[in-house]
């Protein structure tokens, strides 16, 4: 009954990532993650005797402790590359903040130049559409 259960949630998972992914509430990178992690849950409910069995030939004495150290590795390795991510964005973020800043200053400049080769008649009835 358990692992009735259980395939029942992981194909549950499977088809609300299909949903998010197709909605874009979730990028379908990400979405392939969660979508093996919901086909591992299914898998698991449908043949638990495979995993028990695997867990024996690795020499493990209690299957359901291999399920979990598995389950703890693959949560490290995505945070970890979470983590890669964060910091790729935060660089770029950092280096598009400094080009908007170095492209505002020449525009300024480029303004300066423009409001100084003005003649002096003109920028004058500009002063006056200014002040209005």
């Amino acid at each position: 009954m358990v692992g009735l259960i259980t395939g029942i949630i992981g194909i549950a998972t499977a088809m609300t990532i299909v949903i998010l992914i197709r909605r874009d509430h979730l990028h379908v990178r990400y979405g392939m993650w969660w979508m093996s992690a919901a086909i591992v849950f299914a898998l698991l409910g449908v043949f638990p005797a495979f995993f028990d069995s695997f867990a024996h030939y690795l020499g493990v004495a209690y299957p359901p402790i291999l399920a979990l150290t598995i389950a703890a590795v693959v949560l490290v390795i995505k945070i970890l590359v979470m983590d890669i991510e964060r910091s790729r964005n935060s660089i770029k973020v950092q280096r598009l903040t400094q080009r908007i800043a170095l492209l505002e200053a020449d525009l300024r400049e480029l303004q300066g130049k423009a409001d100084d080769a003005e003649p002096a008649a003109d920028h004058g009835d500009m002063d006056d559409v200014r002040h209005k």
